[in-house]
């Protein structure tokens, strides 16, 4: 190409021929010399070099070695923390069921503890005994079978007729049962006792409606019951415990000779 001639963009310069020759060649240069025919266009065949494998350095080796052995140690890594979670699992297992065992332990230890002071706390009984020197009279006795002394705090007593036992209220009441004078307390050492309620066969008509209940008494188609409370607490237990408490219920048998017995549902007959 001369110098200071310029190709048109887009065009293709070919060695050898001037723009001229290349502008008219797709008309004059078709095959058999026939104008109309399409021209083909110039194939151009580009050929690249083959790539040569780029050299494996020291670098790169030293590279993959330390990328490996840092596969091996995760690995590794990941093995140990599974193995050490399995045993933190099993030490936790073993961590709850000695603290079961401890718990149940401590239970006992307590249960075996309050059945001690159970054991050496009072306990208040109450028995029946006649009088030597009323004819038909009885005394209501609370005594101490503990071990420890006892304060007796307040108590009250009711009379109930009714055909049997069967037929007392489910619950006793004993409010309608208290004194109107102010109770004194008295303090029971272990075996000690005390007279709680006196009852003669001279009573039994008071507490009778009419001379028909007292006659019923009498040929025991109705049944006169005396029930009871005595409320007590330890002299040497914390002022914050709850205190005792000590039901009773008894059958006053009418006839030739009187006694009064023991009886009632166990609702009347409790201690705790």
């Amino acid at each position: 190409m001369p110098q200071g001639q310029k190709v048109a963009p887009g065009s293709v310069s070919i060695p050898g021929t001037s723009p001229t020759n290349a502008a008219r060649s797709p008309q004059t240069d078709s095959p058999l010399g026939d104008p109309s025919a399409p021209v083909q266009p110039p194939q151009i065949v580009v050929t690249s070099a083959p790539v040569q494998p780029v050299p494996w350095t020291w670098h790169d080796r030293v590279l993959w070695g330390a990328l490996l052995v840092l596969v091996i140690l995760g690995y590794i890594g990941v093995l140990l923390s599974l193995r050490i979670l399995k045993n933190i699992q099993r030490q936790t297992e073993f961590g709850v069921s000695a603290a079961q065992a401890a718990l149940q332990c401590a239970n006992a230890a307590l249960e075996s503890s309050q059945a001690i002071v159970d054991s050496g706390r009072p306990w208040i009984v109450v028995t029946v005994e006649p009088f030597l020197t009323v004819e038909h009279g009885f005394k209501v006795m609370a005594t101490n079978r503990g071990r420890t002394p006892a304060r007796i705090l307040a108590k009250s007593d009711c009379v109930k007729i009714a055909p049997d036992e069967t037929k007392l209220p489910a619950t006793p009441d004993f409010e309608s049962g208290k004194s109107a004078t102010p109770f004194e307390p008295i303090i029971l050492l272990p075996g000690e006792s005390a007279g709680i309620r006196p009852f003669r066969r001279a009573d039994v008509r008071s507490y009778c409606a009419s001379d028909e209940q007292f006659k019923r008494v009498e040929k025991w188609e109705e049944k006169l019951f005396m029930f009871g409370r005595v409320i007590y607490r330890d002299l040497i237990s914390p002022l914050d415990q709850p205190n005792h408490e000590t039901d009773w219920c008894c059958w006053y048998v009418y006839g030739d000779k009187d006694a009064l017995v023991i009886a009632g549902p166990p609702e009347y007959n409790k201690h705790n």
